[in-house]
């Protein structure tokens, strides 16, 4: 069977999807690929009457049941679609499956789940990336508007901006776990933040990219965090070739929990091809013997939030040091200027610097 990619574009309101859509198709077609979009299923039925904001509850229940019925047949048709190509060939969701549970409550949605035979984690495991683009309600409130969806209920107003930053917090939350979930930040250059959807994309499909450092800082929390997806996470450097990273990583949230396994190499002095993929517990426990002998197990609490546009971790060590918090960004540009929250003392710049990154703390002194 063929291994044909599904990922998942969602995001608040106004975050740029169909912009997005549109330089996906076109650059990806270009290189010789065959690009399947799945269009947004809510908003089908929103243009076809039904209304998440309905008094009637049965309508409401039987309407968000039809969504998610819809998404997964959906999926599956296009998926098989995909299969006759002769061209290499990915499938882009126009939002997925769990975009559904940020707008109702668990219980409704573990019985809508029930219903169509699935659950949270299975859903999650339908596809090999998530990419959220933030809304621009959050950072970037000039470029707010309603025009571009006649089915949005946001308004740009004070309240509807507060209401899309919220929706775009439950979105995320919704996708936490997922391996390479991905939060594209807003820019002042809006072709910033579509290149970056372009090349996440790329990594996904295997494309080599230029070697990045993220924008690393060392730094104090001096005042209390925002509203943040908090998780343990334990990581284990295994055994590799020369110019080879191959890393285990178990990440626990709120009882639930995600291996992944990921290999960085190095093809040349300019380019990295990095592969990831989810890994079943008794696979996890079985690669562990293959732990590299002069490295210790990472032990670390990451705390993950979107601050003003821009998405940050904040990663406590724990093991094998322990006096030690570095705040990381991700996806903002090297002549770009960092949103740094109030809450956080920038101690050092650290970007690039060997001794603070994580395959080089693991090292055994």
């Amino acid at each position: 069977m063929k291994d044909i990619k599904r990922i998942v574009l969602t995001g608040g309101p106004c975050a740029g999807k169909t912009t997005a859509l549109v330089r996906i198709v076109d650059h990806f077609s270009n290189l010789g690929f065959k690009v399947f979009t799945v269009p947004e299923v809510p908003t089908m039925y929103s243009q076809g009457g039904w209304s998440y904001l309905t008094p009637n509850r049965d309508l409401y229940y039987q309407g968000e049941l039809a969504i998610l019925e819809t998404q997964l047949a959906l999926e599956d048709s296009f998926l098989r679609l995909a299969e006759t190509c002769t061209k290499p060939t990915f499938l882009v969701c126009d939002r997925g499956t769990l975009d559904i549970s940020a707008y109702i409550d668990r219980t409704m949605w573990d019985e809508l789940c029930q219903r169509c035979g699935t659950n949270s984690n299975e859903l999650r495991k339908r596809y090999d990336a998530v990419l959220h683009l933030v809304s621009a309600a959050d950072g970037a409130e000039q470029y707010y508007t309603t025009a571009t969806n006649s089915t949005r209920y946001e308004q740009a107003n004070e309240e509807g901006l507060r209401i899309a930053r919220d929706l775009d917090k439950k979105v995320n939350k919704a996708w936490t776990g997922h391996p390479h979930l991905r939060v594209i930040n807003n820019h002042d250059d809006f072709d910033a933040k579509l290149n970056r959807v372009l090349k996440e994309i790329s990594h996904v499909l295997g494309i080599p990219q230029p070697i990045e450092d993220e924008r690393t800082y060392r730094i104090e929390v001096v005042g209390e965090l925002p509203e943040c997806v908090e998780s343990e996470i334990t990581q284990t450097y295994l055994v590799a070739d020369p110019d080879c990273e191959i890393r285990l990583r178990r990440r626990d949230w709120g009882g639930e929990v995600v291996n992944v396994h990921k290999t960085k190499k190095r093809i040349s002095a300019t380019e990295v091809l990095e592969t990831e993929r989810q890994v079943t517990n008794a696979l996890y426990e079985s690669l562990l013997q293959q732990a590299d002998p002069y490295r210790a197990t990472i032990r670390k609490t990451r705390r993950s939030f979107i601050w003003k546009g821009q998405y940050f971790e904040i990663d406590t060590f724990h093991e094998p040091v322990d006096n030690l918090t570095i705040l990381e960004t991700k996806g903002v540009a090297q002549k770009e200027a960092v949103n740094f929250p109030p809450f956080l003392r920038i101690i050092e710049d650290v970007t690039g610097n060997p001794q603070y990154m994580n395959y080089n703390i693991a090292l055994r002194r």
